[in-house]
């Protein structure tokens, strides 16, 4: 038999989809003061939100009538008649937050409207209403100053099953907070106070958008972070040594309203995929400006995820910005930071392809490697301030470039990753020049590997890289050309790698990064190699195409390429500070 539900068990399900912790108790009725235009925000906390949350804020306040509506199911002040779902200008529409809270805790709300003929009241004049457990009660009179008042209790006593899955009040609280904080990152020019268990743990008066970025994301993050920008794109993204162990530390709000999306992950992803290590997760504060009519809030209740009309534009809009943050050479903003001057595989365009790699023999192997021919010891001359990464001072194992930066800093610098990270973009600019030159074999070589089918397969793609395969009978290639920029370097190593890489991307893998992957390898193999003595001017030389060239802090498998210790570091190491 069908029979329709009891109002107050419909509510109860509808409110599971809306309400699924305190911290989204938390999320909507401080989504609910902002809208109302507060500038000041304060919450309290008790048993991690569970036992009590209390949000007031200075806002305009309610009406007695709108007191008694604002409790009701789809009862809401932000939407127009005849308005369209897909032009939502407001964090909050549904007018569902309170009426859900309502039905699975107790809800006390206390308002007073700002005064003026319209609103029809005057300052001071508050109301009061309750609702426990699905239970209205009654508008009464009340004091209070004006904005609003909502306190929450006993959070989920409706439904105790539901109360059972909750994690312990310290993590709830975490959570509560982790909401708090990106909402306040979002906006901050609104003042934020907020209290766990009588502690104050969040104090954040109104700023900038930068001082709140740091206040929020620390001193650290913004003294590394390199500026975003792109049409309808601003914010701060890390360099790629600044990374997580998790992705907690990516923030994204698409017209001020903070948000989870899958699509921005990925771009921001895709983006620093070939500057950081496997494994490691950037850090970024993005803020997307997009038309209204042109993204749908309308997709999940919580409200954390979008559908953008045109995601493929929106997503290379991301990536784009974000590749040229993070594109400058070593000495034009830091580590990771700038503004990129060409395009990756991937086709995302930009001004100029990077300066040739002149004076470190063209980026080229085998390089011509000679013993430093003695020389009588002369004065120093000073470090040009133009040379961020200093005048080479001596190589290291064999391995390892000392140098000395103008303000005598020390500069430590890995001769492999360095150069695999210029062969990378010497490569990339030839691939988007129309290939990489090749340079034909005089003795086709002939390799033997498992995965030679699915380099044959892959040949039009490795063509495009200077790099000519063909099928040799069962299980080997035969290989008739090898990128210019490698020489002539034994191929089947590489090809071990390649085919490993095609293997792990799996067929369905875009051109792009079937590309990306391969370039990077090719760049891999095509460097100098750890233990091969460089003489002073090709180390100087090396220094100076890193200081040009773009992404040159960390190797294509996104490990530092140099470090650098300043007087700071050095007289810790030493016990002096």
């Amino acid at each position: 038999m069908i029979r329709l539900l009891p109002d107050a068990t419909a509510n109860r399900i509808a409110a599971g989809e809306v309400v699924e912790r305190p911290a989204a108790v938390v999320k909507e009725l401080v989504e609910n003061a902002l809208d109302a235009g507060a500038s000041h925000i304060r919450v309290e906390l008790e048993e991690g939100g569970i036992g009590r949350v209390l949000v007031e804020d200075d806002g305009h306040g309610m009406s007695p009538e709108d007191l008694e509506l604002c409790v009701e199911r789809h009862a809401t002040s932000k939407l127009p008649e005849e308005a369209t779902l897909f032009a939502i200008g407001t964090l909050g529409f549904r007018g569902e937050a309170l009426p859900s809270i309502g039905a699975v805790a107790r809800l006390f709300i206390t308002t007073a409207p700002r005064g003026g003929a319209a609103s029809g009241s005057r300052d001071g004049v508050a109301h009061r209403i309750t609702v426990e457990g699905g239970r209205k009660g009654l508008v009464q009179p009340a004091s209070g100053a004006p904005g609003t008042r909502v306190e929450v209790t006993d959070l989920f006593f409706a439904t105790p099953a539901r109360r059972k899955f909750l994690r312990s009040p310290r993590a709830e609280g975490e959570a509560a907070m982790d909401a708090l904080r990106r909402l306040a990152l979002a906006w901050p020019l609104v003042g934020f106070e907020a209290s766990q268990d009588g502690r104050r743990v969040l104090n954040l008066a109104p700023s900038s958008r930068e001082a709140r970025i740091e206040a929020l994301l620390g001193a650290e993050f913004a003294a590394a972070a390199r500026p975003v920008e792109g049409p309808g794109i601003t914010g701060l993204a890390g360099g790629p040594a600044f990374t997580r162990a998790t992705s907690a530390e990516q923030h994204f709000v698409v017209n001020g309203r903070p948000v989870k999306d899958p699509m921005l992950r990925m771009a921001l992803r895709a983006a620093y995929r070939d500057v950081t290590a496997p494994g490691r997760h950037p850090v970024a504060a993005l803020f997307l400006e997009v038309p209204p009519a042109e993204v749908d809030v309308n997709v999940h209740p919580m409200k954390t995820e979008l559908r953008f009309r045109d995601s493929a534009g929106v997503r290379g809009a991301v990536i784009s910005a974000l590749r040229r943050a993070l594109g400058q050479g070593v000495g034009q903003g830091g580590v990771g930071g700038g503004s990129l001057g060409y395009a990756g595989p991937s086709g995302l365009r930009f001004s100029t392809p990077p300066p040739p790699l002149t004076g470190f023999a063209e980026a080229r192997l085998p390089l011509t490697f000679a013993p430093p021919a003695p020389v009588e010891q002369a004065p120093a001359e000073p470090v040009p301030a133009d040379h961020p990464l200093g005048r080479a001072v001596a190589q290291v194992m064999d391995t390892y470039i000392l140098a000395e930066a103008p303000d005598g800093a020390l500069i430590l610098v890995d001769q492999h990753a360095a150069h695999e990270r210029l062969t990378h973009e010497r490569l990339n600019a030839e691939l988007l020049e129309g290939g990489v030159r090749s340079q034909p074999l005089l003795i086709p070589a002939v390799v033997e590997l498992p995965g030679a089918a699915r380099l044959v397969e892959a040949a039009p793609d490795l063509a495009r890289l200077g790099l000519e395969v063909e099928g040799f009978g069962q299980g080997a290639v035969l290989v008739r050309a090898l990128p210019a920029l490698l020489g002539t370097a034994d191929p089947a190593p590489m090809l071990r790698d390649l085919a490993e890489e095609l293997a792990e991307g799996g067929e369905g893998q875009a051109l792009a990064l079937r590309l990306d992957a391969a370039v990077a390898r090719l760049a891999c193999h095509g460097s100098v190699r750890a233990g091969r003595r460089l003489t002073p001017a090709e180390m100087d030389a090396l220094l100076r195409a890193m200081e040009r060239t773009p992404r040159a802090a960390t190797c294509s498998h996104g490990r530092p390429t140099y470090l650098r210790l300043g007087a700071g570091e050095m007289a810790r190491l030493f016990g002096r500070a």
